[in-house]
């Protein structure tokens, strides 16, 4: 019972810091302007975006609204998340190297296994797709900014104490409070999740509520953007843009399901309501559906903007257009409809009625149709190409490799049959990693290295992204097909030990582990000292797109804004790239990195 009064302060406490933010979000009144509040929806359409009176320094990334900056600060995020959940893993791979190593207790490790889940798909890749968006989507479509800045902050702003929030029960059991870590597993299945008594559950819970509420702020934010900012036609309008339009609907869709689930279960643990117990009329089916229901379309809402990144880089170094724009786009857009008819192929071995198991199994391997799509018409595109084969080129034909493997072997979970038999066992984690490591990281990777010189206006060390490639594709490969093999020989998910045949696998797991792991290191000292000490881009064109006639609006930006630097002695002029969606903040990280 002593439990209950802490449960029900941090919970109002929490309540009333959600109240705050919702009365400080709709005080303000003219979203579009940098300016504080007061000037009213009517001078909107008088006024476009300006930054005159933007302040420098810690103050610039505190109160910013401009987009390219908002774009790192989620890239910064996003990558403090992927080390957090990157160590973790590694520690549980460590653990796993025998089945009698004693490195951490169950409990500890169950707690790794909760928010490793958790942050890297909530706090790493959805954010890092945000980065990306936030900052080219504007240049790519001709937009000053996007079309509502300040919400777009908002967006940002609520991200770092939802990460606090999640990872709170690790500090909080070290100083010895008697709170230990969440252990409900990412997935936070019902009764578990209703009576695990921890406070730090509750506290994930939010952090994870809050999260949800920025994604769905930043999806509005994306879609108004595309919709009535844009200079361009539909057909004209680049691949990448398209899958941020599509996955910014399914996240509208999908989130606010989440969200009321959440609160349900947040009510059943403080409040004694059972929404998920039995014995009061509820179920645990019942947040299993509303789970899936979201976390099918996630996949989708996590892997569509990569789709579209390699989309948008493959070409650039094959020499020649994307094979097929329509049918990609119209694959984009049957991907959307069809990822919300396929949630209960997670279910199947929960007792469900066959003929509805039938339903979504039918739709479960549909919907590899447009995925195989757009497959086909990367390689065709690649095919007799002028394939140069730098860091980014490299990282889209890995992404290609790794989702064909992670869809052919989803495609196997998607039969009923072989579903009963693989659920629940390593064959589910290996899979499921080929498309969120194996795949939708490594596109990231991609347009990092492809859009580095923009950011940054230097340029990374060629040889150590060649070695972070091919270290990511040796560890990912070895790693998640060794789970694979597990899943095949029967063993389990989500265990700490194991049995000892089972014990080979494992090693060779760990070893990719470590392998992956290192090429990681190499990846952030690679930008983080490029960012510093490298070299300064000399031309517009860095990578010489201009020779194929495959240059793009956003390096037609970063031409012109290095010739007006050029011209005023290293400062950016105060009015011309205005129109560009150029900002005293962006001026002042020009001269920086000049």
């Amino acid at each position: 019972m002593a439990a209950l009064p802490m449960d029900l302060a941090l919970t109002v406490l929490m309540g009333g810091f959600l109240l705050a933010v919702l009365f400080f979000v709709l005080r303000v009144e003219d979203w579009r302007s940098y300016t504080p509040a007061g000037g009213g929806l009517g001078q909107v359409e008088e006024r476009r975006v300006e930054y005159a009176e933007k302040p420098s320094g810690i103050l610039r990334w505190l109160t910013t609204v401009d987009h390219k900056d908002i774009g790192m600060l989620y890239g910064l995020y996003g990558l403090i998340a992927f080390i957090w959940g990157g160590l973790g893993v590694l520690l549980m791979r460590i653990e796993l190297l025998a089945p009698d190593i004693d490195l951490m207790q169950a409990g500890f490790y169950n707690a790794l296994l909760t928010t490793h889940g958790l942050t890297m798909l909530l706090l790493f890749g959805t954010p890092m797709i945000a980065a990306f968006a936030n900052y080219f989507i504007p240049l790519l479509i001709g937009a000053d900014d996007m079309a509502f800045p300040r919400i777009n902050a908002i967006a940002f702003w609520l991200l770092p104490p939802a990460a606090i929030l999640v990872w709170i029960g690790f500090p909080l059991a070290a100083m010895g409070t008697g709170i230990q870590a969440p252990q409900t597993s990412w997935t936070m299945y019902t009764p578990l999740s209703a009576e695990q008594p921890s406070p730090a559950t509750d506290l994930m819970i939010l952090g994870l509520h809050l999260s949800g509420i920025s994604a769905t702020m930043g999806a509005i934010n994306f879609i108004a953007t595309i919709f009535t900012e844009r200079d361009i036609g539909w057909p004209e309008l680049d691949l990448f843009s398209w899958t941020m339009l599509t996955q910014s609907g399914l996240i509208l869709f999908a989130f606010p399901l989440l969200g009321s689930a959440f609160i349900m279960l947040l009510l059943d643990r403080n409040f004694g309501t059972t929404f998920f117990a039995v014995d009061g009329g509820g179920g645990p089916l019942l947040w299993q559906h509303l789970f899936w229901f979201f976390g099918h379309p996630e996949v989708y809402i996590l892997v569509l903007p990569p789709m579209g990144l390699v989309s948008l880089i493959l070409p650039r170094f094959s020499g020649r257009k994307l094979f097929g724009y329509k049918f990609v786009v119209y694959s984009t857009l049957a991907i959307g409809v069809l990822s919300f008819g396929v949630w209960a192929h997670h279910m199947f071995a929960t007792g469900i009625d066959p003929r509805i198991r039938v339903s979504f199994m039918a739709v479960s391997m549909a919907i590899a149709i447009p995925s195989a799509v757009k497959v086909f018409n990367w390689i065709t595109t690649m095919w007799n190409g002028n394939l140069r084969m730098t860091a980014p080129m490299l990282f889209c034909v890995g992404f290609v490799q790794n989702f064909i493997i992670g869809g052919v072997t989803g495609v196997f979970l998607a039969s009923i049959p072989v579903d009963l038999v693989l659920h629940d066992t390593y064959y589910v984690v290996g899979h499921f990693h080929f498309i969120v490591m194996g795949a939708i990281a490594v596109a990231l990777f991609a347009g990092v290295y492809y859009w580095f010189p923009i950011y940054t206006g230097k340029m990374y060390q060629t040889r150590l992204a060649h070695w972070h490639f091919w270290l990511t594709m040796i560890g990912s490969n070895v790693t998640f097909f060794a789970m694979i093999f597990l899943g095949y020989g029967g063993m389990p998910r989500r265990y700490v030990t194991y049995l000892p045949q089972f014990t080979t696998w494992h090693q060779v797991a760990t070893l990719g582990a470590v392998i992956l792991a290192i090429g990681q290191l190499i990846f952030i000292w690679n930008i983080v000292q490029s960012w510093l000490e490298g070299p300064v881009v000399e031309d517009g064109d860095p990578w010489n797109l201009k020779a194929d006639g495959m240059e793009s609006p956003e390096w037609t930006w970063f031409e012109k804004k290095r010739e007006t630097a050029l011209a005023d002695g290293g400062e950016t002029a105060n009015s011309e790239l205005e129109g560009e969606s150029e900002s005293d903040g962006e001026r002042e990280s020009t001269e920086d990195d000049n």
